[in-house]
């Protein structure tokens, strides 16, 4: 029988072993990162080593890196070897400002692309599949890492690329696609194109399989989203400073995504003291790297909000496991002194099933009081009965406030009215900043 592991030893390695592990692997990292010209200034100027390092607890001892720190050091403040053995370059995409940018040596893609690989094959990907990716290819990490991953793998790849949602069904087809990595929102997209093409994915076509990331997405849309098209969506996280896809992945029990504690060190604190958080309580997920070779980074604040999720997982890695993340400290809305984030809000949309799967959320200040809209398209069981509706729209309101503590608008609109996103939906519009 094939193994359910991509790397048995690793995966299923004693807590103790791998602690040990990780402390080897810390040092490293320590005497690496002094090579930049950041972490050579901030060791210097707060008497750090690498033989100081005695444990992984040993990291809070050590300051925080920031997105700010990143921008502020642009392009190469955190390169810790000669460009000349850099193989490649990814930025964000912020649209002011400096972006971020991460270097790879050819060791850190190799490493990287095993990585995706051990996720995909955690939930049944073979060299027997083919893969397609729906994701852009450029400075944007999902396209390349999953290419990379699933080349190792040894899985057929079509690189798609995002957008033209006829043409990926017609690949997908056409090719026997097996696997797509795809965006919850554009997923919801693409089982309407089919719906409009009169194909149904669960009969029509061999997917089976739906690796999901790069945008908060609630546990009702994945369900919707398996529902409708017929596969296992697994949810994936990743970010370009962490390299990008593969970070920590759901396993076949989807109890949880484990975070890859050879790769990296993951610490959950409190955003506003900074301050280690028990167990099971929900906090601000930092990282740091273990075999990053051209531009470590220690204890990054990533700030996606999530907790450690206590328990073994049935499925026999040891690797911990972090949940479905609650939303990020950064993008939080406040609101008449209530802190919102947007996965709240879907979670309840998603559960109607007169919603379509597209909304968008608009803070506008209204005389002197800032007030919330919510815009959500009907699906197909759209009807023009007004009583309908407005008794439906009550009962959205009404869940609404339950669950935010707060009373928003919302305007029920038909299918189509709203903006259509190729890329990472546009989910919230806070236009009281335009009154600054």
């Amino acid at each position: 029988m094939t193994s359910s592991y991509w790397q048995e030893e690793l995966e299923t390695m004693d807590c103790n072993d791998l602690r040990l592990l990780q402390t080897e692997r810390l040092r490293k990292t320590m005497t690496q990162a002094a090579n930049s010209p950041f972490y050579k200034k901030v060791f210097a100027e707060k008497g750090l080593s690498a033989d100081r390092i005695k444990s992984p607890e040993d990291l809070k001892n050590l300051p925080f890196t920031t997105k700010e720190d990143l921008r502020s050091h642009y392009p190469f403040g955190f390169v810790t070897i000669p460009l000349q053995q850099c193989v490649r370059l990814h930025s964000s995409s912020g649209t002011t400002g400096n972006p971020t940018v991460v270097l790879h040596s050819r060791k850190d893609i190799d490493l990287w692309a095993n990585q995706v690989a051990r996720c995909m094959y955690m939930v049944g990907l073979r060299d027997t599949d083919v893969f397609q990716n729906t994701s852009g290819y450029g400075m944007f990490t999902g396209g390349l890492g999953f290419q990379y991953g699933a080349e190792k793998l040894g899985a057929l790849t079509v690189p798609a690329a995002a957008g033209n949602s006829k043409r990926q069904i017609k690949f997908i087809m056409d090719f026997g696609t097996t696997v797509l990595h795809i965006i919850p929102s554009y997923a919801t997209r693409l089982a309407e194109v089919f719906q409009e093409m009169n194909i149904d994915p669960r009969m029509d076509t061999q997917l089976r399989v739906f690796c999901m990331g790069a945008e908060p997405h609630s546990e009702e849309q994945r369900r919707r989203i398996e529902q409708l098209l017929g596969v296992k969506a697994y949810n994936c996280f990743g970010m370009s400073e962490m390299n990008g896809p593969g970070v920590a992945f759901e396993c076949m029990e989807q109890k949880g995504l484990h975070i890859w504690e050879d790769y990296v060190i993951a610490e959950i604190i409190d955003p506003q003291t900074l301050q280690p958080v028990p167990d099971g309580e929900i906090g601000e997920l930092v990282l740091t790297t273990l075999q990053r070779e051209a531009m470590p980074l220690i204890r990054y604040r990533t700030h996606d909000l999530t907790r450690f999720l206590p328990g073994e997982c049935p499925c026999g890695r040891t690797h911990r496991r972090i949940d479905r993340f609650r939303g990020r400290s950064d993008d939080m809305i406040i609101l008449k002194g209530v802190n919102i984030f947007p996965v709240q809000i879907e979670t309840i949309l998603m559960s109607f099933k007169e919603l379509g799967g597209n909304y968008l959320i608009t803070i506008e200040t209204v005389g002197n009081n800032d007030e919330m809209l919510i815009e959500v398209e009907l699906s197909d069981l759209f009807t023009d009965d007004y009583g309908v509706l407005e008794r439906l729209n009550r009962k959205i309101v009404r869940q609404l406030k339950d669950e935010l503590l707060i009373t928003p608008r919302v305007k029920l609109i038909s299918k189509g009215s709203l903006p259509v996103s190729e890329g990472k939906a546009v989910r919230v519009k806070d236009l009281r900043k335009l009154c600054l």
